[in-house]
C-alpha cells in the first residue's frame, strides 16, 4: 500500500505504509542514530513528531519491553530508507511494525531519507503530515497548514498522578516534563527512593515531602510554555541540590536569568561530541532537543558554562555559582547510545550527599 509524507514547503515522498493505519500531522524531525529505534520513538522528547532515521535500515533486532521509554509514546510517525525484513535478536518479543500497530503509529519505509534529511538541513524543521491518498493534494496540504503541533506538549505527556520508585538510599524527587524510564533506572541503580511529580508541581508541595534532591526531567516543545515550572524552579534551588536533563535543563537557564532560542534542525542522536570547559575531555553523548540556551544571555555571575557541543558551540551544561546545582543539554542517562556521560548522576548523588553532610553538621 502506498503512503505519501507531505511537508509545508510543497514537498511529496511517496513510500510504503507500515505500522498503524491512518493519516497525521507532525514536526518533522531526524535522527542520527545507527541503532536503538525502540527508545527513540518511545521518548517522549518526541512528542507530536514524524521522526526520520538516517540509517538506511531499521527494524532489524524487534522490539522488546526492555527498551521501553514510555509505554504510552507521543510520536506521531516514523519514516525509514527500509524497513527490516527478518527480525533477529534473542531479545525480541516483535516486530517495529507490529509495535508501530499496537501503538497507533503510521510509517512509512521505501523514501529517500537522505534526500528528505538534507531538505530538513536546509530549510529547517517543518511540519509534515502522513497520508494515504494524493486524490486531493490541496485538502491535505490545507489540513497540514491548519493543525498546531507544538502546544500544551508536557500536558500530553506528565504524569497526572505522583508515584514512586522504591529504593532505600537518597530521596529524590523527579519532575516528569517527558521523563525517559532510563533517567529512573539510573537512579535505581543508586538506589535512591524516588517520587515521580507532575510537572505542574509547586515548590511548597515538593518541600513538603523533603527529599534530598530535585530532577528536572527531559521533555517535548518550547520551554518558554512552561512559566510556572520557571517559578518552581526558582524556589526549589535556594534550598536543594537540583540536577536538569535536556529540558529541564532550558527551565534551569530560564530560572536564572538565561534566554532559549528554536534551533534550525535541533539535535537528535547519539553521536554527538560535547566538551567538558574545565577538563578539556571530549563525551560522544546521546540528545533529542529542539531548543537551546542562548550563549549570550548567560549571567557569567550566576551560572558557569560546563560543557559545550563541539560541532555548533551550543551550551551543552551549566552550573549555578550559589546554588548546589547544575543541568545539562544531553542525555547522560544513555538510552539509547555511549555510557560516557553517566558518571554525571553519581555527581548529583555526591552533590547530595555534601549537603547532607552540611546540615547534620
Amino acid at each position: 500500500m502506498k503512503r505519501y509524507l507531505i511537508l509545508e514547503d510543497g514537498s511529496i515522498f511517496e513510500g510504503e505504509a507500515f505500522g498503524a493505519k491512518g493519516e497525521t500531522t507532525g514536526e518533522v524531525v531526524f535522527t542520527t542514530g545507527m541503532t536503538g529505534y525502540q527508545e527513540t520513538i518511545t521518548d517522549q522528547s518526541y512528542a507530536n513528531q514524524i521522526l526520520v532515521f538516517t540509517n538506511p535500515l531499521i527494524g532489524n533486532y524487534g522490539v522488546n519491553l526492555d527498551d521501553y521509554e514510555s509505554i504510552e509514546p507521543g510520536c506521531k510517525g516514523v519514516i525509514c530508507h527500509e524497513l527490516a525484513r527478518v527480525t533477529s535478536n534473542w531479545r525480541s518479543q516483535g516486530s517495529l511494525a507490529q509495535f508501530l500497530e499496537q501503538m497507533k503509529i503510521p510509517g512509512i519505509a521505501g523514501i529517500d531519507t537522505r534526500a528528505l534529511t538534507k531538505r530538513l538541513r536546509l530549510a529547517g524543521t517543518m511540519k509534515g503530515r502522513i497520508i494515504d491518498t494524493l486524490v486531493d493534494t490541496e485538502h491535505a496540504f490545507s489540513q497540514l497548514n491548519a493543525t498546531v503541533v507544538n502546544e500544551d506538549l508536557v500536558a500530553k505527556v506528565s504524569t497526572v498522578k505522583p508515584y514512586p520508585n522504591p529504593g532505600s538510599k537518597r530521596n529524590v524527587v523527579v519532575i516528569d516534563f517527558g521523563l525517559k524510564h532510563s533517567i529512573l533506572r539510573e537512579l535505581a541503580k543508586r538506589d535512591c527512593n524516588t517520587i515521580v511529580l507532575p510537572y505542574t508541581v509547586t515548590a511548597e508541595e515538593i518541600f513538603k515531602l523533603k527529599p534530598d534532591g530535585v530532577l528536572l526531567s527531559n521533555g517535548p516543545g518550547d520551554p518558554k510554555q512552561l512559566p510556572e515550572a520557571v517559578k518552581m524552579i526558582q524556589e526549589v534551588e535556594k534550598k536543594l541540590p537540583l540536577f536538569g536533563i535536556c529540558l529541564g535543563h532550558q527551565l534551569f537557564a530560564l530560572a536564572n536569568g538565561a534566554d532559549t532560542f528554536k534551533m534550525k534542525f535541533g539535535h537528535r542522536g547519539f553521536n554527538h561530541p560535547v566538551k567538558e570547559v574545565a577538563t578539556g575531555k571530549i563525551c560522544f553523548t546521546s540528545q533529542n532537543h529542539g531548543y537551546a540556551v542562548a550563549r549570550k544571555s548567560v549571567n557569567n555571575d550566576l551560572l558557569n558554562i560546563t560543557y559545550s557541543e563541539l560541532n555548533d558551540g551550543t551550551i551543552e551544561g551549566l552550573r549555578h555559582k550559589n546554588y548546589p546545582a547544575f543541568s545539562v543539554q544531553f542525555h547522560p542517562d544513555a538510552a539509547p547510545g555511549p555510557h560516557d556521560a553517566v558518571a554525571i548522576f553519581d555527581d548529583f548523588m555526591h552533590m547530595i550527599d555534601l549537603r547532607k553532610d552540611e546540615d547534620n553538621a
